[in-house]
Formats: C-alpha cells, structure tokens, sequence
C-alpha cells in the first residue's frame, strides 16, 4: 500500500463533480462514471486519454505517493495529519486555468500562488519521517531525463518535483500527441471553464491511498486546514434556512472523515 497528499475539492463541489464525470471515476467513492458528450469526441477516445488520471483521481499533488516508513503506522500518520491541518491557515487560489504542462492538460493557477507553494513544502518536510525510503533501483529508474535540482529532490524527498521544482496542477489527461491537443484543449476550455469562474478555496488535504502497485487511488481522509472553531462559525454563517441538507453537511464536515470506498 501507498499513500499520497494531495489537494482536492470536496465531493459536492461542482469541480469535484465536472472532474469525475470527465475523468470517469469519482475518486472518492471509486465509482465508475460515464465520460461527458463532448461534440467531436467518441467516450472511447476521452476514455483513452484520460487513463492516466483516471488511475490518479481528480487532485493536485502536494506529496507523491510513498510507502509508510516501517517505524510508523497509518494511526500515526493520521494523527500527525489532523495536527498538521489543524495548524494550518486555508487560503484560496484566484484563478484556476486550462493550461498545457509539457505533454498533458490540466489545471493550473493563472498566477503563481504562492500560499499553495508554500504549503506544499511544508508539507513534503514535515511529513517525510513517514515515508519510506527509495531504493537505489527506484532512484535510478527514476531518474531519466531529469535536471540536477531534479534529481536531487528524488534522492532527498523522494519527488523530483517539489520544493523549487514544484508546479501546482490538477491533470486531466495523459500525454497527448500535439495532433490531437488542439481538438482537446478547445473542449477542455468549454467544458471546465464554466466552473472556474470562482477563487478555489483550499480548505483541506486529503490522504489518498494506493491499495496495491497499479491500482486506482481514492481519498482515505479528508482534514480541514485550520481550528475546528473556525469551519463551525463558517458552517453557521453560511447555512440559511432550507438550505439543502447536503450542502449544510459539506459546511459542517469540519472533521476528519474517513471515506470508505461504496
């Protein structure tokens, strides 16, 4: 088994929603999802170039995946977690954005933020004690095409691409010949776009698990950023009277709640 950190919208959140239809499987139930009709597209095509992250879930990384160090367990894990979400300070990213990371799209800040770089070397230090080390076989096989600060991430924190390295997106496809990528670019601009109109609060992390070498990752956890206090008075505020249920229980979630696959 593996673990990640990674950044992701709750389950009721319009992107939340938009990602898992696209993506074909809601990462926190571990459902399978009939892709959109995309004009254009066949599902059989979406499906294909959409495997990578489909295996992923709908994220954006903070720690790539590890295998728990032998002298922690996953209670101490969790327990450091919740202490760590506890002591930090939830913020929002302005813009999210269509954009193109080398060979794949995604979606990425339109500016730089610099709340979430910071928060995610926080993260990579204060939670490498848990992860296991890389052997010289995984750093080598690794290690292809990488630049020197590259490389010596992986060798360090296990990652390539943290620290000064780091580039917060959220992938929605694999790698796509450069034929193809106008035909999707364009559709992912229409289809997502609606949905980033918004500032995207980054209110918790989420621990995902990987059961077994190759399997598709799903949310183990969710841990809001900040006091408890704190998401209550924001529960209380924003609810209003006959309100749905399911959006006055997203606001009160301020927990940890272990989301078990259905």
């Amino acid at each position: 088994m593996r673990y990640a950190i990674y950044y992701t919208p709750s389950i009721h959140d319009p992107l939340s929603v938009a990602a898992a239809s696209w993506l074909g499987r809601n990462v926190y139930s571990g459902e399978a999802i009939e892709p959109p009709s995309i004009p254009g597209f066949s599902l059989q095509e979406i499906a294909f170039h959409t495997a990578i992250p489909r295996r992923y879930g709908f994220h954006g990384a903070i720690k790539a995946p590890f295998r728990l160090n032998p002298d922690e367990t996953e209670a101490s894990l969790l327990k450091f977690m919740m202490q760590f979400a506890s002591a930090a300070t939830p913020f929002e990213i302005p813009r999210l954005e269509v954009a193109r990371l080398g060979n794949f799209y995604g979606l990425m800040p339109s500016v730089e933020c610099a709340e979430m770089n910071y928060l995610a070397a926080s993260v990579v230090e204060a939670f490498d004690r848990f992860r296991a080390p890389l052997s010289e076989a995984e750093i080598e096989r690794d290690s292809d095409s990488l630049t020197a600060p590259q490389f010596a991430n992986l060798y360090r924190w296990g990652c390539p691409y943290v620290m000064d390295e780091f580039r917060f997106h959220m992938m929605l496809t694999g790698a796509l010949n450069p034929s193809v990528r106008p035909r999707f670019e364009a559709a992912l601009r229409d289809y997502f776009e609606p949905f980033l109109i918004e500032p995207v609060k980054v209110s918790s992390l989420a621990l995902f698990i990987e059961p077994e070498p190759g399997a598709p990752l799903r949310v183990h956890s969710q841990h809001p950023l900040g006091k408890l206090s704190a998401h209550q008075l924001a529960a209380r505020r924003s609810a209003q009277p006959g309100a749905a249920p399911q959006i006055a229980a997203e606001h009160l979630a301020a927990r940890t709640v272990r989301l078990q696959a259905r």
